[in-house]
């Protein structure tokens, strides 16, 4: 049975996946010849506050679908919330856009909600049921900062009888921090103007010291236009994963220059942490 502890840590990872710092290296002509620049991937955490473990609980409701919630980083990426639906209309930081039924039941047994085969069902359902909600490409969710979230009945709810996992999105602002949404979210990467409101977009060149991965709505100078997806399950390592993106990420830029001739850009790979968490792509970018 997984603790409290692990849970955050597994919601957190995979909800900020993208976030993590890629290796990287910058083009600024046409030769694609620049420095390259290795950044050490790491892991989001989150410390859950300290609570009361009640004695009693009764079933938890089963949420509503497009709710609308506001919630700072750290509730965002729990397991559990209490937090209490806010109108749509006003200042929220999430919203529902899938509520299911677990299943508890492994061989004939019931299993505790916080078990591994339980929340691997949430952690595999809930990012696969975001694309169909945003529209637009695969890539166009690749390349925006926003991200699925996902929540379940405490023990002491699930034991009462509370069955079911619910779906949020957020929009990440920065690392730590949550954008608010505003607008209809449905289908809302199949519009144009998403890739300015919700995009990936880079405090400085990825790769140096002053880079940080930032939503485009906010104060930025780099912006990601294109990702490089590598074929096979297995991790090409290092050296593949860094020459594969060279090509396509200099016709990107070149394709969006003003001068065809004089134009920077930037690429970075996947490490191979994050390509056994699921990224198994890389990033283009030029500056914003």
């Amino acid at each position: 049975m997984l603790g409290q502890d692990e849970r955050v840590r597994r919601a957190a990872a995979a909800a900020l996946l993208l976030l993590l710092p890629l290796a990287g290296c910058s083009g600024g002509d046409t030769s694609g010849d620049g420095s390259t620049n290795d950044a050490a991937a790491s892991s989001p955490s989150t410390t859950p506050s300290a609570s009361a473990t009640p004695t009693t609980a009764t079933a938890a409701p089963k949420p509503r679908d497009r709710a609308c919630y506001r919630l700072d980083y750290a509730a965002a990426v729990a397991p559990t919330t209490t937090a209490k639906p806010q109108d749509c209309g006003g200042a929220h930081t999430a919203m529902t856009y899938a509520v299911g039924t677990l299943d508890t039941v492994v061989a004939g047994h019931l299993v505790a909600v916080d078990s591994a085969k339980v929340q691997q069902q949430v952690a595999t359902e809930c990012p696969q049921r975001l694309p169909a909600f945003l529209g637009g490409s695969p890539e166009a969710l690749r390349l925006s900062m926003l991200r699925a979230v996902w929540f379940t009945p405490t023990v002491e709810e699930s034991d009462a009888g509370a069955d079911w996992y619910r779906c949020d999105v957020i929009a990440v602002a920065a690392e730590g921090r949550l954008a608010p949404l505003t607008g209809a979210l449905r289908g809302v990467l199949a519009r144009p103007d998403a890739a300015a409101r919700y995009g990936m977009c880079g405090t400085a060149e990825p790769g140096t010291s002053g880079f940080d991965r930032v939503i485009c709505s906010g104060s930025h100078s780099w912006r990601a236009i294109d990702t490089v997806t590598f074929s096979g399950s297995a991790y090409p390592g290092v050296a593949k994963a860094r020459d594969a993106g060279q090509g396509p990420c200099e016709d990107a830029a070149r394709a969006r220059a003003s001068d065809a001739l004089n134009f920077k850009w930037s690429y970075e790979w996947p490490t191979a942490a994050q390509w056994r968490g699921g990224q198994t792509y890389g990033l283009c970018w030029i500056p914003d």
